[in-house]
């Protein structure tokens, strides 16, 4: 399976951080945001193919830094030439998968149970499945919004919405078919004037498609701004510590 990694982004929310430097190459615990989600995805243990990264914003900083491979595995670079949304930028490496794929959005640090989204979308071959968190509700339209039926299944994503259907959001990570392509292709810009992967989401949902929801066991940080990053670094901190006090409690 191969993973697609959307790393065009600005990230104006993270200046000073990002003035000089593109958003997923902002440092966290002493690695660029995308080397976690480099990390991330080769733990999963899946037999992964290829990286295929969407570049955009300093595009040059994250080719020269990674090259063409991480850890033995090969990455290819698609360029988003503007910064239209995530559908937008999906679209840009359709020509670089042809089958079931991964998609991390490449500003999240992840510590959950990604694999379980991969496994259902292999068991089960729906045409989407995604790792789902609770918020508070006044949290909740800060995202992509889920609605989901008795079974798990999603039924609904409302993008940012002003009155949110739940408290269940999107986080960054998830599974799809080829589907998602044709459904991109057909987005409407939003109110943002952005091409919102919810949108392609919904339009799937509309046409008769299966999505799953999981929900998240862990933790996830969606660095935004930077007290996103602080507590990231925190997080990840406080979990190396656990990990010494226990290797040296054994």
């Amino acid at each position: 399976m191969k993973a697609v990694v959307l790393a065009a982004g600005e990230g104006t929310r993270l200046r000073p951080l990002t003035e000089d430097t593109p958003k997923a190459m902002v440092e966290v615990n002493g690695k660029p945001l995308l080397t976690h989600c480099f990390e991330q995805l080769l733990d999963l243990g899946t037999d992964l193919e290829e990286f295929v990264v969407v570049v955009g914003y300093r595009k040059q900083d994250i080719i020269e830094h990674y090259d063409d491979e991480f850890r033995g595995v090969p990455i290819t670079y698609t360029h988003q030439r503007e910064q239209k949304g995530l559908a937008h930028a999906l679209l840009t490496a359709e020509e670089h998968v042809d089958d079931d794929f991964m998609l991390m959005l490449g500003d999240n640090v992840f510590r959950a149970n990604l694999g379980d989204v991969v496994r259902r979308q292999q068991e089960h071959r729906t045409d989407a499945a995604f790792l789902v968190e609770e918020v508070p509700y006044e949290e909740a339209g800060r995202y992509g919004v889920c609605d989901t039926n008795d079974y798990g299944e999603i039924v609904e994503v409302v993008e940012k919405p002003e009155d949110p259907p739940s408290n269940l959001v999107m986080t960054g990570f998830y599974t799809f078919s080829p589907a998602i392509f044709h459904a991109a292709k057909l987005v409407q810009p939003s109110n943002r004037g952005e091409y919102e992967l919810s949108e392609a989401v919904d339009l799937l949902i509309r046409s008769g498609r299966t999505i799953d929801a999981i929900r998240m066991d862990g933790w996830r940080v969606d660095v935004g701004y930077p007290e996103d990053r602080e507590e990231a670094e925190q997080r990840l901190s406080a979990e190396t510590e656990a990990d010494v006090d226990s290797a040296a409690s054994s």
